[in-house]
């Protein structure tokens, strides 16, 4: 029911933030991430693909030059996710986490 009338931003916002617990739970746990990391990493690219592909709407009503800066930081999210598959490294995970929170607490107006 809740996701039933939750706005578009709390939606997003909490997916960001589901994503930012995943992440930071494998940080937690790193020497026992076993395949969570790749599970973690998964969602997070898969949930900015859709932002992304989002933001290049031309019909998507934030400004253009908001749409570019979050646009700048999915490239950055891509960028870092490939970097994490290929060289696995705990300290890798926090840009991740804090861009993801970060974001949704803009969402949730805080």
């Amino acid at each position: 029911m809740a996701k039933q009338t939750a706005s578009p931003r709390d939606l997003e916002a909490s997916l960001l933030l589901k994503a930012a617990a995943r992440l930071q739970t494998v940080h937690e746990n790193w020497d026992a991430r076993g395949g969570a990391l790749d599970e973690a990493l998964l969602y997070n690219r898969k949930l900015w693909s859709v932002f992304l592909t989002s933001l290049t709407d031309q019909k998507h009503p934030l400004p253009r030059e908001v749409r570019q800066n979050l646009a700048n930081l999915g490239v950055f999210v891509m960028k870092q996710t490939v970097s994490m598959m290929t060289d696995p490294r705990r300290e890798k995970l926090s840009p991740l986490i804090n861009i993801n929170r970060e974001i949704a607490a803009g969402l949730q107006g805080r």
